[in-house]
């Protein structure tokens, strides 16, 4: 057992309600009063193997394991043990989750001469503590996280395997900090090579490799951006490494709006606009091209995102030519690459309800699993679908945020996990020379 670390603080807002079936609290008073129960006996319970007993913790969702923390010092150095971590590593169930964060509106604030304006910013910026909203769409339940040891200027990018990007806010080269909420780690990334506005981040986190993708937004000029070239970052632990290779350039007339990008089985995609269509990148290959989107000039509003290995497109269908009503579509990308296939579609009865709380204003989407939520901007109205159950529903607002004050929230998809240990391939770039090289 490691060194027990009473200074660490909890990442959650304990605002949620404890109960006594919960792990933590239903051993602990069990233990501490007589129970009639022979099943929970302390005096059986007080003998249960300590390999047993961590096993049963490492199976607990975050919010009930820091809860359980609480009990006794040795559960609360149970974060800091590497036998036990790597336990949880082996055993813990995979959780489609989200994170949410206040929206920035971070092209109004950018002064091109590589500073930003204090005036200009938001309330997440200059020093002020950030936080983020994680959303349990199994129990519909909300938890607040704190981003205390993050430093201002940056803003949240992408998220993979536990970690979320944020990058630099700053015009010019960015700085990545990868970052795991749950336990407060931050691994910052070295610049990239290329200054750049606002550019599409792409990231990719398994248990041996990071990968990278940073794209388009190129600073041309004090006053002029083009999205020209795409660069890319990867570290693996078999020893192989790139520091930020420019790929070659991306297709002409390449027309993206700044945002996320989206990773499917090696490959990083996002929305090209006017007429709408798909860019992808192959890693690998060091490849892109432009994929035709169904629909292309009757989408409103069209997001991207991953579910089970699928690309997915999402979006709302309104023409006024069209022969069909309007609508919300979801399809998927066939293995051949180029066809998409119609998958879902939401029920017309919801649809009119979504389409008057929604009344033109715009909405999110966010999909993780089997999951996809839908906010509508101006409001606290949020939809949930589970594609696995083809169910619909609302979600209940986010406590924290006060609509129509705090501004709109914007997702990403997040699996917590209490260690993500490829991180550690990080500390190898402080004894690499430095080399960049063009692909």
């Amino acid at each position: 057992m490691e060194p027990f670390h009473p200074s660490l603080t909890f990442p959650f807002s304990y605002t949620f309600n404890t109960t006594t079936s919960a792990l933590g609290g239903g051993i602990a008073e069990n233990i501490a009063t007589s129970c009639p129960n022979p099943w929970m006996d302390a005096r059986i319970w007080c003998k249960l193997p300590h390999r047993l007993l961590d096993r049963v913790i490492a199976f607990l969702p975050p919010p009930a394991f820091f809860r359980s923390r609480c009990v006794c010092k040795r559960w609360y150095a149970l974060l800091f043990s590497n036998t036990f971590l790597q336990l949880y590593l082996e055993v813990s169930q995979r959780r489609h989750w989200f994170l949410f964060f206040k929206n920035k509106s971070l092209r109004g604030s950018y002064i091109y001469r590589n500073n930003i304006g204090g005036s200009n910013g938001d309330s997440n910026r200059g020093g002020t503590n950030c936080e983020g909203y994680l959303f349990d769409p199994y129990e519909l339940s909300w938890y607040r996280l704190s981003f205390a040891l993050l430093p201002s200027g940056f803003s949240p990018a992408s998220s993979s395997g536990g970690l979320i990007c944020w990058v630099s806010d700053e015009a010019g080269p960015k700085t990545l900090i990868l970052c795991n909420p749950i336990v407060g780690s931050m691994s910052p990334l070295p610049p990239t090579l290329r200054p750049r506005l606002l550019p599409s981040i792409g990231l990719s986190v398994n248990p041996t490799s990071i990968d990278v993708t940073v794209a388009g937004d190129d600073l041309i000029s004090p006053y002029a951006v083009k999205n020209l070239t795409a660069e890319s970052f990867h570290i693996d632990a078999g020893g192989f490494f790139s520091l930020w290779g420019i790929n070659s350039s991306l297709p002409k007339l390449c027309n993206f709006e700044s945002g996320q990008m989206v990773n499917v089985r090696g490959r990083f995609y996002c929305m090209n606009y006017g007429p709408y269509s798909v860019l992808a990148y192959d890693v690998a290959a060091n490849n892109c091209w432009t994929i035709e989107a169904p629909m292309r000039r009757a989408l409103r509003s069209p997001t991207l995102m991953e579910s089970s290995g699928k690309l997915l497109l999402v979006s709302a269908v309104e023409k006024s030519k069209l022969n069909v009503p309007k609508s919300l579509r979801i399809w998927g990308l066939q293995a051949c690459g180029t066809t998409w296939v119609e998958m879902e579609r939401m029920p017309q009865q919801l649809y009119v309800q979504f389409d008057d709380l929604e009344n033109g204003n715009g909405y999110r989407c966010v999909g993780h699993g089997e999951f996809i939520t839908i906010m509508i901007l101006g409001s606290d109205k949020a939809l949930l679908f589970d594609m696995s159950r083809k169910r619909w529903q609302w979600i209940p607002p986010c406590p924290y945020v006060h609509a129509g004050v705090d501004g709109d929230l914007h997702g990403f998809a997040y699996e917590p996990r209490l260690a993500t240990p490829v991180t550690g391939l990080l500390d190898q770039l402080t004894t690499i020379p430095f080399q960049a090289f063009s692909a």
